[in-house]
């Protein structure tokens, strides 16, 4: 590249960036603010709210969406309405109170009025998901009058694992199953002996996102246990959608004793390794208890669930569900490598101690 055509590039490169700043649009950083917030809001109030997303079309320069849609849609939008960066490459437009179908006839009258060719792509979001649609999982997207896609909101506040979380999962699971390894045959043993089916129980949880997975445990209740919640729901002790019972007559003799020590969780370091879980975080819901979240409860899903969290650490089942939620929702808020270190330190005296434990 000769030193002319390297000048043009980086005036390039700055006329572009002082194209973004003048083009009155909300940074990347900014926009998920705003997004942040309209969630919480909706939360309060359960209103809806769109977000209204513009991407490229095939064939096409961003740089022409980005010069001339942030015009536009400065003379479109309400005063309500905010819009920004969603990426790089996307230009967003968040609508309080618009149904999609609202957020879809915005779309096209800014195609319409839009003088570029091709037209851009556009994909409409919406918050919060219907409960009914969840169907164990947080759908990817739903089917919207006309038969136009409306995608879930929620999948924009997943958080990837952060490469020195991950690390420690690894390293930590690996070690644990190799330095376990003799306790998992002794525990397994006392499982096959003392009752009768399988040494593990598996159930589908909810992950990051709101995707099942298949958590394991050493199996402490009778065989046919799942059949039987239906016989004490009445006893709950728990409120919310979960189900606590200090006395279970499913649990046995030997998987009392798994309980209450945790031991029962020891195959989870499995769940770990495969990157179902991490060592630290939620703990995550059956898919069905998932589904009777309220939507602010359901923010704890923004993350990889865990082995252990905050709610492990200050009591357990002596908590009630929303306050459960809230811690998690504080550790989601507050991740960091000196909380997940702090807390694996604080959980063993926890265990140990059988603080809260059922």
């Amino acid at each position: 590249m000769t030193f002319s055509n390297l000048v043009s590039a980086l005036r390039h490169v700055v006329l572009r960036a002082d194209n973004r700043r003048d083009c009155g649009l909300l940074s990347v950083r900014q926009f998920r603010q705003v997004l942040t917030r309209e969630r919480a809001r909706s939360d309060r109030s359960g209103d809806r709210f769109c977000l209204l997303a513009f991407s490229p079309g095939e064939e096409a320069t961003s740089e022409e969406l980005h010069l001339n849609l942030p015009a536009i849609l400065k003379r479109r939008l309400r005063s309500t309405d905010e819009a920004g960066w969603l990426d790089r490459n996307q230009i967003g437009a968040v609508l309080p109170g618009t149904p999609p179908r609202g957020a879809w006839k915005l779309a096209e009258d800014v195609c319409q009025v839009l003088a570029i060719s091709p037209k851009p792509q556009c994909r409409v979001y919406s918050y919060p998901s219907d409960a009914d649609e969840l169907d164990v999982a947080i759908p990817k997207r739903r089917q919207h009058d006309e038969d136009r896609p409306v995608h879930a909101l929620e999948m924009l506040f997943v958080q990837g694992l952060p490469l020195w979380k991950r690390a420690i999962d690894v390293i930590g699971a690996m070690v644990g199953l190799i330095v376990l390894a003799p306790v998992f045959l002794l525990l397994a043993a006392g499982v096959k002996i003392t009752s009768r089916g399988p040494v593990l129980f598996r159930q589908r949880r909810s992950g990051r996102g709101g995707r099942p997975f298949v958590m394991y445990k050493f199996r402490s209740m009778v065989i046919d246990a799942e059949d039987l919640k239906s016989q004490l729901l009445s006893l709950n002790e728990q409120d919310g959608p979960a189900f606590k019972l200090t006395d279970d007559p499913r649990v046995t003799r030997l998987g009392q004793l798994l309980r209450d020590t945790s031991l029962d969780e020891l195959p989870q370091l499995w769940n770990v390794l495969k990157g179902d879980m991490s060592l630290v975080g939620p703990r995550p819901l059956p898919c069905g208890e998932t589904a009777g979240c309220l939507d602010w409860q359901r923010r704890r899903l923004d993350v990889t669930p865990g082995l252990t969290c905050i709610w492990q650490v200050r009591g357990r089942s002596q908590v009630n569900f929303n306050d459960w939620i809230r811690m998690d929702l504080q550790y989601v808020r507050r991740q960091s490598l000196w909380q997940d270190i702090k807390i694996l330190i604080t959980t063993v005296p926890a265990v140990l101690l059988r603080r809260g434990a059922k």
